[in-house]
């Protein structure tokens, strides 16, 4: 059986009804994570009751079962008990067979503190005093429904917590740390309102009498799905209605969203193994947002969708070093690596396009026939295929192999002829590649839902078809030489286009005049973007796209169009003209930044707090000088009490003030950091340190990322910070992991955080040199769970360096010619 980091001290076996054997050899094979129990003659058939005597540790990794750290009000140290067994860390905490397939029922009994808090999966059902010592006492809960081993959970600690009934019965709480009852009321809220909406969608109960979440101070991800105890990084649940900024609410409902979605889909129906762990979180991932809109409708959370999960999976897809999301996994260490954008965010762009391909109702009808027939049980992908094929009559299981079993994504390129009152449209795809036209003999093809608009009906379809082949010819009737045509409109098929000229050149006003849908302007801008990023088209293109966003209203679009910036201006860093990017974005700001101004008006929402705290950052760091002087303003008045910064505005002023700033601003910040009582602020204030420019100071700001100040899982953001704010950091921070490599490979080995961790330190490198350098230094120092990661890292590395030689100095012409007094746009 599994069993890690355990020391058996006895084991026997009692067949039904005989006696019972004493094992007596212990076999452990650690490379493995398993032991043999040996027994003196050959045990008979049947069921039995196995009995083992064992110790394990309480250990510092955040995985297994673990001690999390907190302070009491007075200050005083503690450690809480807590678990994460996902993927193979239950076998941790007891010896098991660990693996998802292999369900079983559990009875849980802890023996605890009486001062403490016990949870587990299910409701107590029983709690006495412990016989031998009048300090503890015995905590037994129900039994479980039939479960993987994975989703087994215990939580022993100090909490508050608050608590409703959802509409159809069940108890839900949300646990918090002593005296922070209030900040759980916002997740109260938010999951009372979930549970009976994925009741509603999939018409199938939730099958526990309880739910709660909680909040645990180390949490290596954001939060765990164990059935009916969900577990959650404390900035992933707390919300506090005074220091909570707009972006941290958001972010709470989308994990909550997302977690109670796995009671159903990943609890109740279980992946049959990892390799289909994509279809857990995949589409998680893409029901958290239907959660969140239903909830909070104007989040107009599914255009961010776009620039937060879809463009980031394309951007990882288009690499040679991607992978299919369904991988088969061997090793644990291989379970690890797959926790990644592609999991999730590709998984939950294809199950959108799914989605809108069969249509909501039969949607629902073959979710609900799905979760029926394997409740209790495990399944694998071709049995949600199967499901959904039997409940739309269309081709799932042909359609979705294409995107599930090969990596990446078509590029499909348009051109157009008018022909007197119809339009005759030319499709052909090819696999888009981040290193330009896919240029091998045969480009792999995917059965493509295409769906097109014209200008007279921007949101929605005209024509959808299923391209099945590599080229097609469409007719578009009824079209006027005047209208234009799109393509993916809603930006949901999970393509990159690539349109003739003439047809580009007459979308383009639809971004000036707001016509196109944001969606699309947004989905526009970034294909252009990764166009010229892969050196299909200049990047001087999209510089002069960019300028056209002038009038833009929307979040969102701003949002990606910052990211794409903020990508240009790390990729220019490595040039003499970095300052001319940063006089281009203050530009392409300024115009937004003076409408919306410092406070927020009447009226307004959530979106434009958002939008504010963007603009306003993106401007300060770009050095715009009158940002610079309020923020300072602003900042004083803070520190001095006067007048304390809205949530919504601390990390733009943060930001501003510490780019500019010299060692007193920092250690004011390290003060602030010091003092602030709540996760949320310390981890604000952690993200942007990295932004101080004096090599002495960053040197501080990294040794500071591994002092007891810092969580151990916020270290890694620490260091992405310095790393992703100037060439300096960036130098230094790359350093500083390799000095310090032992002791943070310890701390995250077989985790995502040491994925993470690579990614934010390295990818903005762009010489041979680097990626050879990085290549050499993993080469000497493996990280196995991490081995996909370095080598995407070193093909970024290069594709920038290639990017640079290409288009840097079109770029500086462009940028030093719209400065000059004669040029007229």
């Amino acid at each position: 059986m599994n069993c890690a980091d355990i020391d058996i001290i006895t084991a026997s076996y009692a067949p039904e009804g005989d006696e019972e054997v004493h094992a007596t050899g212990f076999n452990y094979q650690n490379e493995d994570e398993k032991v043999t129990l040996s027994f003196p003659s050959t045990l008979q058939k049947g069921t039995g009751m196995l009995k083992i005597d064992f110790v394990g540790e309480l250990n510092d990794k955040m995985k297994g079962f673990y001690r999390s750290k907190y302070s009491t009000a007075s200050g005083e140290v503690r450690y809480a008990a807590v678990t994460q067994f996902e993927a193979t860390d239950a076998r941790r905490a007891f010896p098991c067979w660990d693996e998802p397939a292999i369900k079983a029922t559990f009875d849980v009994i802890l023996i605890v503190p009486k001062d403490r808090v016990a949870l587990s999966n299910m409701n107590l059902i029983e709690r006495k005093p412990y016989p031998d010592d009048e300090n503890l006492v015995e905590v037994k809960f129900a039994r479980t429904p039939v479960m993987s081993t994975y989703l087994v959970a215990f939580v022993v600690g100090e909490y508050d917590f608050v608590e409703t009934r959802s509409a159809d019965g069940v108890l839900v709480r949300v646990y918090t740390p002593v005296g922070k009852a209030e900040q759980g009321k916002f997740a109260l809220e938010v999951a009372a309102k979930t549970l009976p909406f994925y009741k509603d969608y999939f018409n199938v109960p939730y099958p526990l009498p309880k739910i709660d979440l909680i909040a645990i101070a180390d949490f290596a991800a954001g939060a765990m799905e164990n059935w009916g105890l969900v577990t959650y990084r404390e900035t992933a649940l707390l919300i506090d209605p005074k220091n909570s900024c707009s972006s941290s609410r958001q972010w709470v409902a989308l994990v909550v969203g997302h977690e109670l979605a796995h009671q159903w889909f990943g609890n109740l129906v279980t992946m049959e193994w990892w390799t289909h762990l994509w279809l857990n979180e995949g589409f998680a991932s893409w029901i958290e947002y239907l959660c969140v809109d239903h909830c909070f409708p104007e989040y107009d959370i599914w255009t961010q969708f776009v620039s937060a999960d879809y463009t980031r999976a394309q951007e990882l897809d288009a690499l040679d070093n991607s992978h299919p999301i369904e991988v088969s996994v061997g090793h644990p260490s291989e379970v690890d690596e797959i926790f990644d954008a592609i999991s999730y965010s590709k998984g939950a762009s294809v199950i959108r396009m799914l989605h809108d391909y069969i249509g909501d109702e039969d949607f629902r009808k073959g979710m609900n026939q799905y979760l029926t027939k394997f409740q209790e049980k495990n399944a694998a992908t071709e049995d949600l295929w199967e499901s959904l094929e039997q409940a739309s009559g269309k081709p799932i299981a042909a359609v979705m192999s294409t995107w599930t079993k090969q990596m990446g994504f078509p590029l499909i390129y348009v051109e157009s002829e008018q022909k007197e009152d119809t339009r005759i449209l030319k499709l052909s795809q090819r696999k888009f590649c981040a290193s330009g036209p896919h240029n091998g003999e045969e480009s792999p093809h995917w059965m493509v839902p295409i769906s097109i608009c014209t200008s007279e009906s921007p949101a929605s379809a005209k024509l959808r078809l299923l391209m099945d082949k590599p080229e097609m010819t469409v007719v578009l009737e009824d079209v006027n030489s005047e209208q234009w045509v799109k393509l993916n409109p809603g930006t949901v098929g999970f393509y990159r286009t690539q349109y003739s000229p003439s047809m580009l050149e007459s979308l383009l006003p639809g971004i000036r005049d707001l016509s196109l849908q944001p969606v699309d302007r947004l989905g526009l801008q970034n294909d252009l973007f990764s166009l010229a990023r892969a050196g299909i088209i200049s990047t001087v293109e999209v510089l002069k796209v960019m300028e056209a966003f002038v009038n833009e209203p929307n979040y969102t679009v701003w949002s990606d169009l910052s990211c794409n910036l903020g990508i240009l201006s790390t990729l220019l860093s490595h040039t003499e003209f970095h300052e001319e990017i940063q006089g281009f974005i203050r530009d392409v700001f300024s115009p937004i930044g003076q409408r919306l101004g410092w406070d927020p008006k009447p009226g307004e929402g959530h979106l434009d707090a958002l939008l504010r705290g963007l603009v306003l950052g993106k401007l300060g760091k770009a050095g715009h000088k009158q940002t610079l002087e309020e923020a300072r303003r602003r900042f004083k008045d803070h520190v001095e009490g006067k007048n304390t910064l809205s949530a919504d505005l601390r990390s733009p002023v943060y930001v501003t003030v510490l780019k500019n700033g010299d060692s007193t601003t920092l250690d004011t910040m390290l003060k602030l950091h010091k003092q602030a009582d709540m996760q949320e602020e310390k981890n604000r204030i952690e993200r942007v340190l990295g932004a101080i420019s004096s090599p002495e100071l960053i040197q501080k700001v990294l040794s500071f990322s591994l002092s007891e100040e810092v969580r151990p899982q916020d270290t890694v953001s620490v260091i992405g910070g310095v790393a992703g704010a100037s060439k300096q950091g960036r130098k230094s921070a790359w350093v500083f992991v390799k000095d310090n490599w032992e002791e943070l490979y310890n701390r995250y080995q077989g985790g995502f955080l040491i994925s993470r961790l690579l990614k934010l330190s390295v990818d903005g490198f762009a010489s041979e040199k680097m990626a050879t350098e990085v290549k050499a230094f993993f080469d000497a120092h493996p990280a196995p769970s991490a081995e996909r990661t370095v080598q995407q890292c070193c093909e970024n590395i290069l594709l920038n360096a290639a990017w640079l030689k290409r288009d840097a100095d079109a770029m500086h012409q462009y940028l030093l010619l719209r400065k000059s007094p004669s040029s007229t746009v």
